[in-house]
């Protein structure tokens, strides 16, 4: 009886202990209002934390998903998970917020943000501090980012994003069309004549008024000639001087400024007057 009573008061101790220990340890923004929970979360963003600040920007989502708060944490979220370099997430979060309040006055600034975030994402660590061609690199992200400032200019055309969204677009469309052109140039080199001369018709059909058209007609001009394709190859190679005397043919144009994107570009809806 003796060792019962002992084991009791053991396993007692024990249970004040741990809710003691769990209430030290609570979530300390259970008390917290929208006002505090979103001033918090802001100050975290601010500071650079942004871990914590997208943890109390979703639970500020879930504790008051309605109202202007819920409004601006949604696209704060999506700029604090663009910094913390997870673009991904940061894409998913300016969709909802798309979806969400598609007439909102600030939503073009969500499909400015996919457009940056996906106009970025495929340079990496080296890339930053060694120069590279980025129409070398995978072409699915520029293809997104295209898509999206295109979708940006369509639906915005006034917006103030809306310039640097077209530069952005015209220099995408530049590198689309010289990777176009690396892969020609492979097929060059591995003897697929036939294929890179299709892919050199694709640029010139589709990628009008770049400076990769003139490496194209080039490009196919030996292509047409190793195929034994002699009348073709002269009347590209008409095409090409044609060109070059009537001064058609474009340079590379220089790359756009890096943005740096943050919650200045766009305007607060006004929760301090709350």
């Amino acid at each position: 009886m003796t060792r019962i009573r002992s084991t009791l008061v053991c396993a007692l101790a024990f249970t004040l202990t741990a809710c003691a220990w769990l209430e030290s340890h609570k979530d300390p923004t259970r008390a917290w209002n929208v006002t505090k929970l979103y001033s918090e979360a802001a100050a975290e963003l601010a500071a650079g934390n942004y871990p914590r600040a997208i943890e109390y920007y979703e639970k500020l989502g879930a504790r008051y998903p309605f109202g202007r708060y819920a409004m601006q944490s949604q696209l704060d979220v999506a700029y604090a998970h663009y910094k913390a370099g997870e673009p991904e997430a940061a894409i998913a979060a300016a969709d909802r917020f798309i979806k969400l309040y598609p007439q909102h006055p600030y939503v073009d600034y969500a499909y400015y943000l996919k457009g940056i975030v996906n106009y970025n994402r495929s340079v990496g660590f080296l890339d930053r501090y060694i120069p590279t061609d980025p129409s070398q690199r995978d072409p699915g992200s520029a293809l997104d980012a295209f898509q999206d400032f295109a979708e940006l200019v369509r639906l915005f055309p006034d917006s103030k994003y809306a310039s640097d969204a077209h530069q952005r677009m015209v220099f995408l469309r530049n590198n689309l069309a010289k990777n176009e052109i690396h892969v020609a140039r492979y097929y060059m080199k591995r003897q697929a004549y036939v294929a890179a001369a299709n892919r050199c018709k694709h640029v010139i059909e589709h990628y009008q008024r770049t400076s990769a058209v003139e490496d194209a007609l080039e490009i196919l001009i030996e292509a047409y000639k190793h195929l034994g394709e002699d009348k073709l190859a002269a009347d590209t190679e008409r095409v090409l001087t044609l060109n070059r005397r009537a001064g058609r043919l474009l340079d590379d144009e220089p790359p756009p400024e890096e943005v740096s994107l943050g919650r200045k570009l766009w305007d607060y809806i006004g929760l301090d007057t709350n």
